[in-house]
């Protein structure tokens, strides 16, 4: 199987592109640059720029290309940037989809459980409305944008929680704290963190392009739900360094902006349900273990 790939060099993008290798497939990157070998594709989605033959021999698509939203504070101008960047890789990737004559069998796009919102205590599954926020909005519009696809083209919208990985990614600030046993919670801890490991991120994308009656919303997130406050104490008691100095809220809040609210104080509590129900067995299925896998040296 072909299949191409945009945010191939990003955290995720580079576990998918470990694994399709891994099992025997043909991952595709588009990059923005000189494409340095065969299996590398050069485009420009800020100008709509994608050689006309990119989708010729391709089974499946995953866009997972944007500006990280983890680059504090968000300015105006960068907040600009995290929109354009998602909407106009979707719109390229798109446009060429439908103009395609042969077109892939499954186009997985990538959004953010920031589709909800903050929905407090409430567990949330795929049939929760658009919530309110920055990133509500924005997740709304790119989901949009990945909607005007060919009807015959299987559409898959991954909605990704935070992702857990041994290097950069969402704990890229927190870890290092904790290590020097100078971690706590941020703000309350009581709000809920929804999370995945990048090992099943990339493991449950595979998976919804192999499954043919996978189609929609999906929530990228482990079945054990966790709070702030219990993920850095999983990671404190890994790494054997007490977490017990909270960030508060109000030093979150001065020094981060609306990104403090949106990122690190909202409390989402999701479903795995429907990626579940499609048969999906999760590496990392429980806290312990997710984190366990984070901390170890091999």
């Amino acid at each position: 199987m072909k299949v191409l790939i945009s945010g191939a060099s990003g955290l995720v993008g580079t576990e998918l592109v470990r694994q399709l290798k891994a099992r025997g497939d043909t991952p595709v990157r588009l990059v923005r640059r000189k494409a340095s070998s065969p299996e590398e594709i050069e485009w420009n989605p800020a100008t709509g720029e994608l050689p006309e033959d990119t989708l010729v021999g391709i089974d499946a698509v995953v866009n997972l290309a944007g500006a990280t939203i983890s680059k504090l504070p968000w300015t105006a101008g960068y907040k600009r940037k995290i929109i354009e960047s998602r909407l106009q890789s979707t719109q390229t990737l798109v446009r060429a989809i439908n103009v395609a004559k042969d077109k892939p069998r499954v186009l997985i796009s990538g959004t953010a459980s920031g589709f909800y919102g903050d929905t407090g205590d409430a567990l949330i599954d795929e049939s929760a409305a658009n919530g309110s926020g920055f990133l509500a909005e924005l997740a709304g519009k790119w989901e949009a944008e990945a909607a005007k696809v060919d009807a015959s083209v299987r559409l898959v919208l991954v909605r990704t929680t935070i992702v857990m990985s041994r290097r950069l990614g969402a704990l890229s600030r927190l870890l290092p704290l904790i290590k020097l046993g100078i971690g706590g919670a941020l703000g309350s801890g009581k709000q809920w963190w929804a999370w995945i490991s990048v090992v099943d991120e990339a493991g449950a994308i595979m998976h919804l392009i192999d499954h043919a009656d996978a189609s929609g919303p999906f929530n990228l997130t482990a079945p054990e739900a966790a709070t702030c406050g219990e993920i850095v104490k999983s990671l404190g008691r890994k790494l054997h360094r007490p977490t017990i100095i909270p960030v508060p809220a109000f030093a979150l809040k001065l020094l981060l902006g609306e990104a403090a609210d949106e990122l690190l104080l909202c409390s989402q509590k999701l479903s795995a349900q429907k990626l579940l129900d499609t048969g999906y067995k999760f590496a990392h299925p429980t806290l312990d273990s997710a984190t366990a896998w984070v901390v170890a040296k091999d």
